[in-house]
């Protein structure tokens, strides 16, 4: 398996030409947060992912983590090492607040970092990643108690944190939860129950867990009106901030996956463990969604990163596997790069990625905004854009791992195939992003119940509008954006074609509009990457720098006349309803109807 170039290249015109960093940078807070400070920290950072962090990715793959018989568990080889590193430097820490030690700057680069750290490990990178949500609930809902005696040892990572949601019988469906938590004198609460799914729900790689557990009062209300948040340590916490005796939480058992193996998934047994409310009884849901809402992006991100590394080992492979002759080549052996149909795929992968990073971006800023911009009206809106891009970043940016790992393992031939190459790994391992942190058919199910009726719809007319405000500049730039301009003023109008028979369908046939969410929400990530493309290519245009404008330029026409057409495409399935989803019955569905014979007398 090869290294990874770490794409703070990439990254730092996306955020100096098409996401607008610039306008975060100058918010109260982020002074210190310049362009150049944040490039050039940047650059610190992908140096350490590639020379710390990327070599423990293979051995977490082949060696993943285990239990040992004594209830222990124990990271793979390296693991241990490179987390000591990543907590000594800081890294972790640098999007945090101040206030506990953190380095105060943007969510944005916070989120920059993820991609960095997932390209070169992402099994490593869910534990920094779980911490962080986990420091966002307390920040958001945690009393001032809670905050000084867990958020500082957190911020800098010598603690790290946990979600637990899940239970075998309460997957999707939170409020199916049976753990309970009964309150006791001195105000903490026991905690009773089991919880699945735990991502580094116990590792060796910290010396406490911080877990944040969803649990049942007595006499609470059914479904999730009736649960509550709390925090769970792996080990109590005495007055002085030393660790006492161990609480009673424990791994029973590690999950057997497909892959991420790196990362202990565990099954937790709570049995009578000391528990402490976070904010009120029964608000546990709008609790964990602060943490579920960072993660979501997160995931999108990730998949990102770990594509990206696929796309660069295939990169590689390409230029060495020596295959056929190519038209016009002298050689008896080309390279398989010079192919069409691999170039194709390389081109895919580079172009899709170039979008879906500047998507994730995109969202990161407006969360800055919506949380640091003094003008209430632009925070507003903000926090509006950012809801609405969620689920499509969540969705389509890990539907887009799925495929282009697939992509890369494809460039790979057979030996795509065989374990020792590597490339499998990626594609195993991006598997699950579709999966957690709600499947994308609920991120689907929530963009069109939730986000898509923000005012009416206007709020998604909006940025529909804000998205056909480049035309007139692609049209103005000349010729060779033409084709550009062409692709995305066609498919801009089947979204707005879609969106409006959602918003027309939604309350009188809620099963239609959920039966088209799925190729709804890929809609919108098309059109909202082909968007971003050419604003891309439209700066490169500006810069004095001729390969990075011929470069932005390729993409984006690529895209528009290869990938974006696929938006209008998808147009009949949004907008199909749900009848022949209901059509058949069980019995049809499986073939198990009466065998009919006919005869030609």
């Amino acid at each position: 398996m090869s290294q990874f170039r770490p794409q703070t290249a990439d990254i730092a015109f996306t955020l100096e030409h098409v996401v607008g960093y610039s306008g975060v940078a100058a918010l109260p807070g982020f002074e210190h947060a310049d362009l150049n400070t944040v490039v050039d920290l940047l650059e610190q950072c992908g140096e350490f992912m590639a020379e710390v962090v990327g070599p423990t990715n293979r051995a977490g793959d082949v060696q993943g983590a285990r239990r040992e018989s004594d209830g222990r568990v124990v990271t793979s080889p390296g693991f241990k090492s490179a987390y000591r590193q990543y907590v000594d430097t800081g890294w972790g820490a640098v999007p945090l607040p101040e206030e506990f030690g953190g380095g105060g700057f943007p969510h944005t680069i916070g989120l920059a970092i993820q991609e960095l750290m997932s390209t070169a490990n992402v099994a490593f990178a869910l534990c920094p990643l779980l911490t962080q949500g986990s420091i966002e609930a307390l920040l958001h809902a945690g009393s001032d108690e809670l905050k000084q005696r867990f958020l500082p040892k957190m911020v800098s990572g010598e603690w790290t944190g946990s979600m637990n949601l899940t239970e075998p019988q309460a997957g999707s469906d939170v409020g199916a939860l049976t753990t309970r938590a009964v309150k006791r004198d001195d105000g903490s609460y026991a905690i009773t129950g089991q919880k699945i799914y735990i991502t580094y729900g116990d590792h060796d790689m910290a010396e406490q867990i911080v877990h944040l557990v969803l649990a049942r009062l007595p006499g609470a209300p059914a479904g999730t009106k009736g649960i509550s948040c709390f925090i769970v340590p792996k080990f109590l916490v005495n007055d002085d901030g030393s660790l006492g005796e161990r609480n009673g939480v424990s791994a029973l058992s590690l999950e057997h996956k497909l892959g991420i193996h790196g990362s202990p998934t565990c099954v937790l047994d709570y049995d009578d463990a000391t528990g402490y409310l976070v904010g009120e009884e029964n608000r546990g849901m709008q609790i964990m969604f602060v943490m579920m809402n960072s993660a979501r992006v997160s995931v999108g991100m990730q998949a990102v990163g770990i594509s990206e590394r696929a796309y660069q080992q295939s990169l590689e492979f390409a230029q060495s596997r020596r295959q056929g002759r190519a038209i016009g080549a002298t050689e008896r052996d080309s390279a398989i790069i010079d192919f069409p149909d691999v170039r194709r795929m390389l081109m895919t992968q580079k172009t899709y990625l170039a979008a879906a990073r500047r998507l994730m971006l995109l969202n990161a800023v407006y969360v800055d905004q919506s949380t640091h911009n003094p003008d209430a009206a632009v925070r507003a809106r903000a926090d509006e854009l950012a809801g609405l891009l969620t689920p499509i970043c969540k969705a389509f940016g890990s539907d887009l791992g799925n495929e282009l790992t697939s992509l890369a393992l494809q460039i790979h031939g057979g030996m795509g195939f065989i374990e020792e190459t590597g490339a499998a790994q990626h594609y195993r391992d991006v598997r699950i992003m579709a999966i957690y942190e709600g499947t994308n058919g609920i991120q689907a199910a929530d963009l069109v119940g939730r986000k898509l009726g923000v005012r009416g719809g206007d709020s998604a007319r909006e940025l529909i509008a804000t998205m056909r405000g480049i035309l007139p500049e692609l049209a103005a730039a000349g010729g060779e954006f033409e084709s550009i301009r062409h692709g995305l003023d066609a498919q801009l109008g089947a979204l707005d074609t879609a969106t409006e028979w959602m918003l027309r369908t939604g309350r009188a046939d809620p099963n239609a509009v959920l039966a088209g969410s799925v190729p709804y929400l890929r809609m919108w990530g098309l059109c909202v990457g082909g968007w971003l493309l050419a604003r891309s290519a439209l700066a490169g245009a500006a810069v004095a720098d001729s390969e990075q404008a011929e470069t932005q330029l390729v993409m984006a026409r690529f895209y528009a006349q290869q990938l974006l057409p696929a938006c209008a495409g998808l147009l009949g399935a949004a907008t199909a309803g749900a009848d022949d989803l209901f059509a058949l019955d069980v019995a049809q569905l499986s073939g198990a109807g009466r065998s009919t014979v006919s005869s030609q007398r």
